[in-house]
């Protein structure tokens, strides 16, 4: 396997499960020391002991990407153990689910904080030690960024937003030597459908996305891992995610024909 990420460090939100512990796997492969945060610190240990086990540097910070001194300190705590910082990844996020008419002033607040506000924190306070090694951030956005769904208003707009975020963020870099790449995932095998609108996991809460289009979480961060290591600006994955994606941009009326027919979302 190429060891792209030898000798680097990485830092993952939302490394504890799903896309986010897969990426720190894959870059651990490829040679980097990595480190994963995330507000449920037994997902992060777990997954510092399994790659541990497999012979990797690893660090779990426990890190609540809404608040400015906890992602802070999280870029404290990495290079105080490793030295450096050369890839963060901003992947912590989580969808609110309802229609706009009955969603509180608190959904929208908890799905903004988290989604748009948390990754702006992340590459707030990665960036002073990425502009050191020449480093790259990778913001995790969706399909959702160019593809609206009824009952989805709130995780759409973050993603849209987060999209904004990502494009200033990589003209704004432009020269500095830091690179920026928008990740923008299809369906892709994760926890996500089981996390509430107060973004509280719930076990029984049942996948109900299409299990046929759905990509092994492994087999995505290895197409992210690529696309950090191109240093992308932007990279839309799954083949239904780029159709998707395509057909929001370029074919708009068609998807607003087709979205009127589809079921109304709670």
């Amino acid at each position: 396997m190429a060891q792209r990420f030898a000798g680097k460090v990485a830092w993952i939100t939302g490394g504890g499960s799903g896309i986010g512990r897969a990426l720190a796997v894959e870059l651990a492969r490829q040679g980097a020391r990595v480190a994963v945060s995330g507000r449920r610190v037994d997902r992060l240990a777990d997954a510092v002991r399994a790659l541990e086990a497999e012979g990797v540097e690893a660090l779990a910070v426990a890190c609540d990407v809404r608040q400015d001194d906890a992602v802070r300190d999280a870029v404290a705590a990495v290079v105080a153990r490793f030295g450096q910082l050369d890839v963060a990844v901003a992947n912590a996020g989580f969808s609110v689910a309802g229609r706009v008419a009955k969603l509180s002033g608190d959904d929208w607040r908890r799905q903004l904080d988290t989604n748009v506000v948390g990754a702006a924190l992340t590459a707030r306070y990665a960036l002073p030690e990425l502009e050191k090694t020449a480093g790259r951030i990778g913001l995790v956005g969706s399909v959702s960024a160019f593809l609206c769904s009824p009952g989805f208003a709130a995780y759409s707009a973050s993603k849209f937003a987060l999209r904004a975020l990502g494009l200033t963020l990589a003209a704004e870099l432009h020269g500095t030597g830091v690179s920026c790449t928008l990740l923008h995932p299809g369906y892709v095998a994760s926890e996500i459908a089981q996390v509430d609108n107060e973004g509280t996991f719930r076990a029984e809460r049942q996948d109900k996305r299409p299990k046929l289009l759905m990509w092994p979480a492994e087999k995505a961060a290895r197409v992210m891992a690529r696309a950090l290591s191109d240093r992308r600006r932007e990279l839309v994955f799954t083949g239904h995610g780029k159709l998707g994606a395509f057909m929001g941009q370029h074919l708009p009326g068609l998807v607003h024909a087709a979205l009127r027919r589809a079921p109304k979302a709670r």
